[in-house]
Order: C-alpha cells, then structure tokens, then sequence
C-alpha cells in the first residue's frame, strides 16, 4: 500500500485531550478503510504564521500512515467536514524516515521546556564587526 504523511492543525480552543482524540479517531477511519496509522505524533500548540479563522495558534499533529487511496481520501473528507480541524497536508512519500519528526527533534536538542541555553552577554555584539561612525544628516 501507499505510505503518507498527514499534518493536521486543530483550532486552539481544544483541550490536549481533545486534540489527541482527533489523532485517534481519524486513526479509527482510516482503520475502518483498511489503512493503518504507523506513527502519530501530538506536536502540541504552535503559533501559526497567519491567522486562519481568526485563530492565531492551533494543535498540531504528525501522522505517518500506509493505506489506500480510498481510505485517505475518505480521512481528508472527514477531517473537512470537522468544525474542530482547520487545515490538513497530506504528502504522499516513498519510505518513511526512521525515528521522530524534525519538529520532534528539534523539541528535544532545546529541552522539553523550549530552554534556550546560555546567550551569553547580550551587551557584546561581535557578530556585527567594526561600524563606521555614523554622520549627521543635512
């Protein structure tokens, strides 16, 4: 069959619960069509980079599926229809990558907490090299 991975954004109003619901339950269709999920990740609450129906963050989910067509085009249906989604990607791929997502790893080289390490001093800015002074407008 087929492998695809599927990027679903739910509206932010949602609890965690709720939008880990949604992964099961369109998990469960595609089931249902005679697909399976093979991996499903629960991105959490991301700020987006527009607004979509006035929401300006949305939970974000990964799944890595192999199923028919049939079944994914039902899936995509569904989750159209559903008030709760507000966008869905679907990208059809020859093989799946082995481990977490790049948006997983990237969650664990920055800790759970999204720490950004030492700065240093923020007073130095040595990147920006030697400036000419600036003269005076006429």
């Amino acid at each position: 069959m087929p492998l695809y991975e599927h990027v679903m954004i739910a509206r932010q109003d949602l609890s965690n619960a709720q939008a880990e619901g949604l992964i099961e339950h369109f998990g469960a269709i595609l089931a249902d069509n005679g697909g399976k999920v093979l991996e499903s990740e629960y991105w959490g609450v991301k700020t987006m980079a527009y607004k979509i129906n006035k929401n300006r963050k949305g939970h974000y989910a990964f799944l890595r599926t192999d199923a028919p067509s049939a079944a994914v085009q039902e899936m995509e249906r569904l989750m159209r229809l559903n008030d709760d989604v507000m966008r869905v990607l679907t990208i059809k791929v020859d093989a799946h990558e082995e481990g977490p997502s790049a948006q997983m790893q990237k969650r664990e080289e920055r800790g759970e907490r999204g720490d950004r390490g030492d700065r240093g001093d923020r007073g130095d800015r040595g990147d920006r090299g030697d400036r000419p002074e600036r003269r005076e407008r006429r």
